[in-house]
């Protein structure tokens, strides 16, 4: 087994768009980029969309959580692999299925029913925030950033 070489990983409801398949995959020099969501791995008319916005030369693959923990570590070390998840709650299953996940970048949680906004794009409840306080227990980094030019805020500030 091998440690994957894992750029990045995005906390973003809306998993892959624009934002993500251009600018940060770009940003990052990603060529390949992960949507580790159970919904998506099975859902090719939401994959065919979500490629239709991934920048070219950039390869894309739609596992579930448990997939992913299962394979990461066969990932070619030429891979160069943005994670992409919709909830902490999943990025803490990947990390806790040994996943070397060491920074999570938190872009978009839609503010609903139960949640309350921590910043202007993300709204968390008390099970985000659980999660979020476990992975920095673990020993994750998790800022909020929703473009790579800005400057990152860390979450755990926020929680309070």
């Amino acid at each position: 087994m091998t440690t994957p070489n894992i750029l990045l990983t995005r906390i973003d409801n809306r998993l892959v768009h624009g934002q993500v398949g251009v600018t940060w995959a770009n940003s990052l020099s990603a060529n390949l980029l992960l949507v580790a969501n159970d919904q998506a791995a099975s859902d090719p008319v939401q994959q065919s969309l979500m490629d239709m916005v991934v920048s070219p030369g950039v390869e894309t693959r739609y596992f579930t959580l448990q997939k992913t923990i299962d394979v990461i570590h066969r990932a070619a070390p030429r891979q160069r692999i943005f994670i992409v998840c919709k909830t902490p709650q999943d990025v803490l299953t990947l990390v806790r299925g040994d996943v070397p996940i060491s920074a999570v970048n938190v872009g978009n949680m839609h503010f609903a029913e139960g949640k309350r906004q921590i910043h202007k794009t993300v709204s968390v409840d008390d099970d985000d925030i659980a999660a979020f306080r476990e992975l920095t227990r673990l020993g994750v980094q998790c800022e909020i950033r929703r473009v790579p030019d800005e400057s990152g805020e860390p979450v755990d500030r926020l929680l309070d």
